[in-house]
């Protein structure tokens, strides 16, 4: 199966990097074909141009800047996304690639009255996501109910990518998480990913 690794994180050896480099080599083991898509290290431009919002609503979406990257995710059968959540939410560099590279005519169509948009993601079977928060548990799910899952689940997946399944682990108080329970959550990842 062909999958696309996208990290969201700026600094090299950091929790997500090691997460995202552990989840390759497991999902290697089992035979996924991996590319790895490191947004900061790879200089990923998150501002949406005026010439691509424009052209949100024409015929054909200015994709000239970001034929690659549309290419990557239009080939993906299986999507690993790795990031921090940071005030429950997106890093910038994620949420600018989902603007930029989920777009009109690729990862979805209008429709021609302007209503609900169609998908067009066909070619991805699963979401898998991994995320690591400074919060409690308790804070995301019981105060926040889980903003990030439900952004991903329902409003870009159930609009672009309706048949594929979903699974989200996430690492709470990550910031002075022990090697223990890295190598725990790691196991988490191995037996469900």
């Amino acid at each position: 199966m062909k999958c696309l690794i996208v990290l969201a994180h700026p600094l090299k050896g950091s929790l997500c990097d090691y997460l995202a480099n552990k989840t390759a080599s497991h999902l290697t083991s089992k035979g996924y074909e991996i590319t790895l898509l490191n947004l900061y290290e790879d200089k990923f431009a998150p501002a949406l141009t005026s010439e691509e919002r424009l052209s949100y609503y024409q015929a054909q979406f200015n994709d000239h800047l970001v034929q690659a990257e549309i290419m990557q995710l239009k080939q993906a059968e299986s999507l690993v996304l790795v990031f921090p959540t940071w005030w429950f939410g997106f890093p910038a560099i994620l949420k600018g690639w989902f603007d930029r590279v989920w777009a009109p005519g690729h990862a979805y169509n209008h429709a021609s009255d302007l209503g609900a948009i169609t998908p067009r993601l066909d070619n991805l079977k699963e979401v898998k996501v991994i995320t690591t928060l400074g919060s409690p548990w308790w804070v995301d799910k019981l105060v926040l109910r889980q903003p990030v899952k439900r952004i991903l689940k329902i409003a870009l997946l159930g609009a672009c990518a309706k048949k594929c399944k979903f699974q989200m682990l996430s690492f709470y108080k990550s910031e002075n998480a022990s090697q223990t329970r890295v190598d725990t959550f790691v196991k988490k990842i191995e037996s469900r990913y």
